[in-house]
């Protein structure tokens, strides 16, 4: 099967089955302590950050990368980018391998630039083509394609592992993207697909100067789950049956961003896997993130109830954290890194079990991080 094929067959799965995985977020065990008498009127919070230390968004939220590579999908990319656009936040296209086998593909993706010329815009590219053949030039070509401000390297290999045409080739992944990350002045943002970043992974590629990471961690979409399905609808049985893997295999995003931020101090981090709602957007900021990531709400919101619905989606989850700020008594997103925070039962304890302290996590990393940032937005 082309893999342009394969693309347009993920979005269909994607918006119509349940791909999330059974396991959670870990966002259950995370509490914003709430102020009664925050000292600051609504509209004096600011939502605005900046991203990967460069422009700046209007509010901590991006579309994280789905789609393109098929005709019939380039529409969704247009829809997506034209809501970035509107509401400055960021954007990311889902992975180019096949424009950059087949340019006449190309439209699926560039039309986001055309749609969205001020809003933040990220290309992606596979790990797996890195070490396959892919250099310095198809990297600047997907940039290219999309006039992006950033290029997106996911990490996927449990979903190579049980897709049907997969390509599990990790060997001297990280080199690899260690090598194009020096090589191109672009930032470069390391990601999963749904089951998480691991501080061992991040502490890797921060110390060998890679400053971005989309943590992508356990608890919403899950590509491993997906590919099972994908494969059962096409032969009536999985040929690689997960045996729980597809639910429960996986670093779970509230666990992912505390790990990223313990290694990577200084680090601009995306947290996404499972973020449904506002309340999940400050909590992942509360837990040390820069910004959070949605797609699957996105993805679905369009789909099933067009372009406005998507709007709402957006301009709902927007409010939804201004209010948390608010509620904090915070007038900033980089005050919800000093908001009071209760971190308790399994959260806690895989933490602990991990080796983080959090209490001093709490009460020290995320004031380092915003003293990092102060006079330096981005702190790298």
């Amino acid at each position: 099967m082309s893999t342009s094929s394969r693309k347009f067959e993920h979005v269909k799965l994607v918006a119509s089955s349940k791909v999330e995985s059974s396991e959670s977020t870990l966002f259950e065990f995370v509490r914003l302590i709430h102020n009664p008498a925050p000292g600051l009127d609504l509209d004096d919070v600011d939502l605005s950050v900046s991203f990967c230390g460069g422009r700046r968004l209007r509010a901590p939220l991006m579309i994280t990368g789905m789609t393109g590579g098929h005709p019939d999908v380039a529409w969704i990319n247009e829809s997506l980018a034209m809501v970035a656009e509107e509401f400055g936040i960021a954007m990311g296209v889902g992975s180019q391998r096949a424009a950059l086998e087949d340019p006449s593909l190309s439209e699926s993706y560039s039309i986001v630039r055309r749609v969205a010329p001020n809003a933040v815009l990220v290309a992606n590219i596979g790990a797996p083509q890195l070490v396959r053949g892919y250099g310095v030039g198809e990297v600047l070509r997907a940039i290219e394609m999309i006039d992006a401000d950033a290029v997106a390297v996911h990490l996927n290999p449990g979903q190579e592992a049980f897709q049907d045409e997969g390509e599990p080739s990790f060997r001297g992944v990280l080199e690899r993207v260690v090598d194009i990350a020096s090589r191109i002045d672009k930032p470069v943002i390391v990601k999963e697909v749904g089951t998480g970043l691991s501080r061992e992974v991040v502490a890797e590629l921060y110390n060998a100067g890679v400053k971005c990471f989309d943590v992508a961690g356990l608890g919403g979409t899950n590509w491993i789950k997906a590919e099972v399905l994908r494969s059962k609808a096409r032969h009536g049985t999985p040929l690689k049956p997960a045996g729980g893997l597809d639910d429960y295999w996986g670093n779970p995003t509230a666990i992912a961003v505390v790990e990223a931020r313990v290694v990577a101090p200084r680090a601009f981090i995306i947290g996404s896997g499972g973020v449904r709602n506002g309340l999940d957007v400050a909590k992942v900021i509360a837990l040390g993130a820069d910004i959070a990531g949605v797609a699957l709400p996105a993805l679905r919101a369009l789909i099933n109830g067009g372009y406005e619905s998507l709007r709402k989606l957006v301009s709902s989850l927007i409010y939804q954290v201004k209010v948390a700020v608010f509620l904090t008594g915070g007038r900033s997103v980089r005050d919800l890194w000093k908001a009071p925070v209760a971190v308790h039962g399994r959260l806690r304890e895989e933490l602990e079990l991990r080796g983080v302290n959090v209490s001093e996590y709490i009460r020290e990393y995320r004031l380092k991080a915003i003293l990092w940032r102060a006079g330096y937005e981005g702190g790298y």
